[in-house]
Formats: structure tokens, sequence, C-alpha cells
């Protein structure tokens, strides 16, 4: 058992830790190449939380007040065994300075350290993924992550992989699919098989898996400019209630 606190950097939603950082925390505990992460409830930045084993392998965060805010568990692997074919790095650039330059201020979103507008390289991740031009399967983006999110070896930490896993699949949602804004991510899945590098170029990349009522699928992936995969990913997410 120990206790941390999410620094208000790492934000979501206004005062809400971003969901990627949070999954990549607790999947730090839990032995197992794939990790699924289900959120219980919002959990706040800049609080005491308590990340505590639980029996078969798995870890749960809790608030304070004894609540559970979410839980990690080995995970057998992901339900994609075939996923679509990733864009090219230059497609990539181009549907991430499309949605850039698409987006007026007065809807760029949330404060978020995953893919809000106002975040610079070294103060967010900047998941910006876009339509790619002659498709209608993928949003992508390109993303050379900053020397900022990496440790002395250079490699990006795992909780900013998980990351940057997070935003692709909300803006597959609202490109590609009928996810409303407000959203939240209710569970995450990731598989990390190659250290990501700093300074060094990577394409990001989601799809729609499936949607039913609130209910939305996505697949994310991370790969590196020979092709290689570095982060695979699924996500489901949830529409909040109408009113």
């Amino acid at each position: 058992m120990d206790q941390f606190s999410v620094p208000g950097l790492y934000q979501g939603y206004d005062r809400i830790a971003f969901g990627g950082y949070v999954a990549g925390r607790l999947a730090e505990g839990v032995a197992s190449k794939a990790v699924r992460v289900d959120f219980r409830g919002p959990v706040p930045v800049e609080t005491a939380v308590v990340r505590a084993g639980l029996d078969g392998g798995g870890v749960e965060l809790r608030h304070a007040d004894g609540r559970v805010l979410a839980i990690a568990v080995p995970a057998a692997g992901l339900a994609d065994t075939a996923p679509p074919a990733p864009p090219t790095l230059a497609e990539a650039a181009r549907a991430a300075q499309a949605l850039r330059d698409a987006t007026p201020p007065e809807e760029a979103g949330p404060d978020c350290f995953g893919c809000g507008f106002g975040r610079t390289a070294s103060t967010g991740l900047r998941m910006h993924c876009g339509r790619v031009e002659n498709r209608d399967d993928v949003v992508a983006c390109d993303w050379t992550p900053d020397a900022a999110h990496a440790g002395p070896d250079g490699t990006v930490a795992p909780e900013l992989v998980w990351g940057a896993l997070d935003c692709p699949g909300n803006w597959a949602g609202r490109l590609l699919g009928s996810q409303r804004v407000g959203a939240m991510t209710a569970s995450l899945t990731a598989t990390l098989p190659r250290p990501v590098r700093a300074g060094e170029p990577h394409v990001v990349y989601a799809w729609v898996r499936e949607e039913s009522g609130r209910k939305h699928g996505y697949g994310m992936a991370v790969v590196a400019a020979d092709g290689e995969l570095c982060a695979a990913g699924e996500a489901l997410w949830i529409d909040p209630r109408e009113e």
C-alpha cells in the first residue's frame, strides 16, 4: 500500500486527474503484459489517494475517505487481433495540423494534459488526432515526445505512454462515431511492447470498434517511425446522461 497525489499538471477535465495518467500509475503495480483499468469515480488532482494491492494481482485506488476510484487487473490481451494499418508519419502530421487549424479557441475544450490545445510539447502530450486524408476508418496525429516527459535514459515514462492512448479514442468517437462532448473514459486496457523514446517521431492513431447507446469502444495504437508497435490499447467511453 502506498499514497501519492496526482500533480495538477496532469489534469484532464478541470481539477480532475487525466485518466490515462492514472491508469498508467495503477498499471505499475500489476505484473502483466496487458492491464485493464476500470474507473469508478473521478480522481481529484493535488489530493492524496491510496494505491493498494488486491488478491489475484490487481491494484485499487482509493480516496482518503475509503471510496474506490479505480481498479487495475491483469488482462488476457486485446480483442483487436487485426487493427487498421497505421497512417504514414506525413499523413498523421497533416491530420493533426488540419484539426488544429479547424478548431477555434471557443471550441478548444478543457485544459487537458493529453489533448489540450493550449498545452505546449513540454506541458502536455498534444494528442490532436484528426481525420486522415482518403481514409474513413482512423484518426491520427504525429507525436515526437518532449524530453520533459522522459527519464535520464530518454525513455518516456510508461504512465505517459498510457496517457498517449487515452485521448485518441475520444477523437475517434467525436470525428468518426457518435460520441457526445463531455464523455468520460470508463475503462482503458493497454500493453506497451516497446519503449517510446523522446525526440523520436511516432504515429498515434485510433479507430471505432463498436458503439451502443451511451457506450463507445475504441482501439488505439502508438507506432514508431519504422512501423514497430510501441503501445496498443482499447477503451470504453461513456456519454453524459441527457438532461
